[in-house]
């Protein structure tokens, strides 16, 4: 990468160039942030020696990967508004969500070589799940700058379908909102059985964490590793029986279902 750009710096943006320079993928001076807030751009500098730009023509100018980091409904305008010249073998990389690759490039013109990205805020953390799926004049060389961008946030997949991106949007762009609802809920069991709301936080939070990386990191089917715990007739087993009458997995999958269908309402308005 020549120089990365940013046009948004919100919480993803900045998630995004924390994970960047932490992957060493390029040094600050090479990173450049434009955002219709100018003391955003002064903060994103003093913290991480980011270079603000005040205007997109000179960003364009600098930088041959940018990243359009800005809400949905701001989109089109800033698609209008980029400098036409500068658009000729530079990798836009968006992170708006329902915004098809169809209406970025009516905006940014079709030849030119975009990428749709669905991040999850765990990037906050550097544990984002990302899916991203490529336009027909990625080059391969394009498509290894995105895999290494998103890889620096945490796990990437890419996509061979772009309607895929709303099954990801359902699944892990949501899903932290069903975990965080469920170590909710792990934790208030832990107070009710007697425990402090802090320790009981603590807890919860660690055993999903755990629990998350053993998948990961063994590569079994998480069925083969709830098995692992649960012992004939003990605590997991009584526990597990609760969870399934109440629909436990079948709860979790109409969620999924349900968020699955508003992202498509939303992208096809």
């Amino acid at each position: 990468m020549r120089g990365l750009g940013f046009i948004g710096a919100g919480n993803m943006g900045e998630a995004m160039i924390k994970g960047v320079l932490g992957a060493k993928l390029l040094p600050p001076e090479k990173v450049f942030v434009f955002d219709a807030r100018p003391e955003r751009c002064g903060e994103l500098h003093d913290r991480f020696g980011v270079t603000p730009e005040a205007a997109f023509g000179s960003l364009l100018s600098r930088c041959d990967t940018v990243v359009l980091a800005v809400k949905p409904q701001v989109l089109p305008s800033v698609l209008r508004e980029l400098p036409v010249e500068g658009r000729e073998g530079t990798l836009f990389v968006s992170i708006a969500a329902g915004t098809p690759l169809s209406a970025i490039l009516g905006g940014l013109g079709h030849d030119c070589a975009v990428v749709r990205a669905m991040p999850n805020t765990p990037a906050q953390a550097g544990m984002a799940a990302t899916g991203i799926y490529c336009s027909a004049h990625v080059t391969p060389v394009q498509k290894e700058c995105a895999m290494k961008l998103f890889a620096s946030l945490g796990v990437v997949v890419e996509l061979p379908r772009e309607e895929l991106l709303d099954a990801v949007t359902a699944l892990s762009g949501s899903g932290p909102a069903y975990v965080f609802l469920f170590i909710e809920a792990l934790a208030d069991a832990g107070v009710r059985a007697g425990l402090g709301r802090g320790d009981a936080t603590t807890l919860a939070a660690a055993t999903v964490e755990g629990a998350a990386r053993m998948v990961r990191e063994t590569g079994l089917h998480p069925g083969q590793l709830k098995d692992m715990v649960m012992s004939p007739g003990g605590t997991t087993a009584a526990a597990v029986a609760a969870l399934e009458t109440g629909a436990f997995r079948g709860i979790v999958m109409s969620a999924v279902e349900a968020a699955h269908k508003r992202c498509g309402e939303l992208s096809s308005k």
